[in-house]
């Protein structure tokens, strides 16, 4: 009886694949490749004649003691655009109906000119936004996006000199954060926002949009700066022409900044949303959504009721992309009390290992929402920090089958990975490591000041999440405790070998770090009076 119903949903989920995730992703994809290429909202003219030379011909050699004006807007940044900035506080600090406000409102947009449209999207973005949502994007979202942007040429320039003070018409409080922390500027002259108690109430102060020519005026006096760089605009131009020395940013010659310059690493950041939300990227998130939403429910509900073996092949079916190779000793597989040691990129790390092993799991966890719990389909247990009652815990278990541990304690998104605590060290000998990584490009499915809950439908939305699984080989006794290591040594080396295999870079950074620079607090899951769950 059982076979039948088998082939109607393995039928059902190639009909799934088909005709709706495959076509409708790749109607989104078309769309945002060839359907929407939209006009930039703050337009200025990109090819003024300009007398000032380009920022290729600049001499890095002897500025340390120099002084530079600085623009944001085609400068510093490379997007010609504030709107995709514009939407990432919307979604984020906002909602995902403020987000669909500000994408509805960009025709509209077309019949203003620069200064309105400004003042059109900040109200949209931040009429009603509470100052503190605000500065949570500004710290952990916002920075991500702004170095993935950075001008490498621009960023020299700015790297060379002994100070740098920038101007800009985007608000203070989307900008100041990043431009302090990570390119240490000395002062930053932006467009100030009113506010009504804790809240933005969209509109400016009465100072208006600031104008950069008599900012820089106000703040140098009659002493020039050394440089100056900006656009090619006629504005931006008269911005510089107050300098010494000056310089224009060319649209060709913008340069991509790589990983390996940022002025800090990126590792820590927050917010759903994994691409740069401009209109036709934005415009396909949306279209995504009403398959997206039923998709990932009906994904969650295969891992949560259906056994091991058809979970995998059935999710596979609506398109999710499963990678695993094993190159552990099998001889560990065929006894109970295995330790899996992996990495952790997601709260669904220890289904998606049950899934590839085909066999149950316990996994322990250090803080669950209590939604993420009833739905597991694998049995968990939480940890309580307490060394030694933790130690007793993950023994027992041990003692009663297969468990799977994530020394990290958290989630990292970036290719790092965590110190790692060396409790586990001292549980057991029979070792497996476990490298994971999950790849996404729409949502994240990790946060740090969101819903937690929300986790896995957030993955699932996602239209071919992809999740690399790699078992290495069982660690040798001699490199256990058993053998003679400490179980400091031993999580260093378990640590170093994983980062090899996923070819991520080691810190000593931990869950506590992370989540006091992305949220403020320690990471511990918390009730309110509205029965809703935090971190």
């Amino acid at each position: 009886m059982m076979w039948p119903l088998l082939v109607l949903l393995g039928l059902a989920n190639w009909l799934m694949c088909q005709l709706l995730v495959k076509s409708c992703h790749g109607s989104a994809r078309k769309v945002k490749s060839h359907g929407f290429h939209f006009v930039d909202l703050s337009f200025k003219p990109l090819h003024q004649p300009s007398s000032f030379p380009s920022i290729a011909r600049c001499d890095l050699k002897g500025r340390g003691s120099q002084t530079l004006a600085c623009d944001i807007h085609r400068v510093l940044l490379r997007t010609h655009s504030f709107f995709p900035y514009f939407m990432l506080v919307a979604f984020e600090g906002g909602s995902i109906f403020r987000a669909f406000l500000l994408l509805c409102s960009y025709p509209v947009l077309w019949f203003f000119n620069y200064e309105m449209k400004l003042r059109f999207m900040i109200f949209i973005t931040f009429c009603g936004l509470r100052i503190k949502d605000m500065e949570n994007t500004a710290r952990a979202v916002l920075p991500k996006f702004y170095l993935e942007n950075l001008n490498l040429q621009v960023y020299e320039v700015v790297n060379c000199v002994g100070s740098t003070v920038f101007f800009t018409s985007m608000p203070r409080v989307m900008v100041e954060g990043f431009l302090r922390e990570y390119l240490n500027a000395d002062a930053v002259f932006a467009t100030e926002l009113h506010t009504v108690g804790c809240y933005f109430s969209g509109l400016l102060c009465s100072s208006g949009l600031l104008v950069k020519h008599c900012a820089l005026k106000d703040y140098f006096g009659d002493t020039k700066p050394h440089l100056g760089i900006s656009s090619t605009s006629v504005h931006d131009q008269l911005f510089i022409s107050h300098c010494k020395e000056a310089y224009v940013v060319m649209n060709e010659e913008s340069k991509e900044m790589p990983r390996d310059k940022y002025p800090k690493p990126l590792i820590f950041h927050d917010g759903r949303l994994a691409f740069l939300p401009t209109p036709s990227a934005t415009l396909s998130m949306f279209l995504w959504l009403p398959i997206g939403i039923p998709l990932a429910i009906y994904r969650v509900i295969l891992g949560v009721f259906l056994c091991s073996p058809f979970t995998l092949m059935l999710a596979t079916w609506t398109g999710i992309h499963i990678n695993v190779k094993d190159s552990s000793n099998k001889q560990s597989s065929l006894y109970k009390g295995v330790l899996y040691v992996c990495t952790h990129r997601t709260l669904l790390d220890p289904i998606f290992l049950s899934v590839s092993l085909r066999k149950r799991l316990t996994a322990v966890t250090y803080s669950l929402s209590r939604m993420s719990e009833l739905i597991a389909p694998i049995r968990t247990m939480k940890l309580t920090r307490e060394r030694k009652h933790d130690e007793k815990t993950m023994k027992r278990l041990l003692s009663e089958g297969d468990l799977v541990v994530f020394p990290e304690g958290t989630t990292c998104r970036e290719p790092y990975l965590l110190r790692f605590s060396s409790l586990f060290a001292e549980l057991a000998d029979d070792i497996v490591p476990v490298a994971i990584n999950a790849q996404v490009t729409m949502f994240y499915g990790t946060t740090a000041t969101g819903f937690k809950c929300l986790d896995p439908f957030f993955f699932f939305m996602n239209p071919k999440p992809c999740y690399h699984i790699e078992m290495l080989e069982k660690v040798p006794k001699e490199l256990t405790c058993s053998g003679g290591k400490s179980s400091h040594e031993v999580a260093n080396y378990m640590q170093k070998q994983l980062g090899v295999a996923l070819g991520f870079e080691c810190t000593k950074l931990t869950r506590k770090d992370k989540y006091m620079m992305l949220a403020g607090n320690e990471g511990v899951v918390v009730q309110d009076n509205k029965g809703r769950q935090f971190p």
